[in-house]
């Protein structure tokens, strides 16, 4: 008999993801490789990510991403809050609004299509770990996860 990996179902049956809202996305690296920096420490910052040319390219296209509240690159992931208010897509080279079906999975697949196409090849895992957040002390408490995760890092790491 042959065995089949089951996949978990990592999206909220019956949720309609193109609703407005706020949501945390967690997208990692192909095998967690460490390719999008290193967590160093300051004595006047503390902790803090120092991107590689790959992480400086993700970088650059997080920033265009329309509704991006909070973002952290990490080594082999990235943390980030997304606020859907209305359908965003890509036509040609910019962001515009229409609507689409399962926003937040065509903000994030767009978002890994142009980071793909830049670097020729492909860095990230298939899907993305995603939370609705649903109240305000919801949304604090992700801001302070995301502030808080390259000194996380750093600290969980350190030899």
């Amino acid at each position: 008999m042959e065995e089949r990996q089951c996949r978990k179902q990592l999206r909220l049956n019956g949720y309609d993801y193109a609703q407005p809202g706020a949501y945390f996305v967690t997208v990692c690296t192909k095998n967690r490789e460490r390719i999008l920096g290193t967590v160093g420490a300051d004595d006047h910052i503390g902790p803090y990510v120092k991107l590689s040319e790959v992480g400086q390219v993700v970088d650059r296209y997080t920033r265009t991403v329309p509704g991006m509240d909070r973002y952290v690159i990490m080594p082999d992931h990235v943390h980030m809050i997304l606020r859907i208010s209305a359908p965003n897509v890509l036509e040609g080279p910019v962001w515009s609004s229409a609507p689409v079906e399962a926003q937040v999975g065509k903000t994030i697949k767009t978002w890994k299509t142009l980071i793909t196409k830049e670097l020729q090849c492909s860095v990230w895992q298939r899907s993305y770990y995603d939370h609705i957040i649903r109240c305000e002390q919801d949304y604090c408490e992700t801001v302070r996860y995301i502030e808080e995760n390259p000194a996380k890092w750093y600290y969980n790491h350190k030899n």
